[in-house]
């Protein structure tokens, strides 16, 4: 337990503050290895993809959206925009999740929501992002967003066995 108040409002902040990659890595290893059997070859899959990203990091491409308290991050949605392998007018859409304390209260949506506005004056033509088949609640979100699933195929991306979807979203 965290000693979160449900009751608690946390406010949406962007720019990754100290401790963002700790904090991501440890809230993506917990809950999939706790919900979906995942290794921890997961966790140190989120943290260097995001330890490349934070070197790389440009605000005029990339937003990092996240809420929490003044010791921890307990939810976070990434755009990458400035991954030089990716298709020009595309960002990716990154390390979104919540602490389960704070589901129910809006925040992925709005995060969501303000993750696709900064994609659209930055003038990006889509955005993708990759998941996999069972994560119900964030499916809800991306599909009320607009996403759409353009491939599904078995894969172990993520160190099992899932069915792995890509989504995207043009504008």
């Amino acid at each position: 337990m965290l000693g979160i108040s449900m009751a608690a409002k946390f406010s949406i902040q962007s720019g990754p503050p100290p401790g963002l990659l700790g904090d991501v890595a440890a809230l993506h290893g917990r809950y999939y290895a706790e919900h979906w059997d995942f290794p921890v070859a997961f966790e140190d899959k989120v943290a260097r993809e995001m330890g490349g990203f934070l070197c790389r990091y440009d605000p005029a491409k990339d937003l990092v959206l996240w809420t929490g308290d003044p010791n921890r991050v307990l939810g976070t949605i990434t755009l990458d925009g400035s991954d030089p392998e990716l298709l020009d007018g595309w960002a990716h859409l990154r390390w979104f999740i919540l602490h389960e304390s704070l589901a129910g209260q809006g925040l992925g949506k709005v995060m969501i929501d303000r993750v696709v506005a900064f994609a659209r004056d930055v003038g990006y033509r889509a955005i993708y992002l990759t998941t996999f088949d069972g994560l119900h609640a964030a499916m809800a979100l991306y599909r009320r967003a607009g996403f759409q699933v353009v491939d599904e195929q078995e894969g172990e991306t993520w160190g099992r066995s899932v069915l792995e979807q890509r989504l995207e979203l043009t504008f």
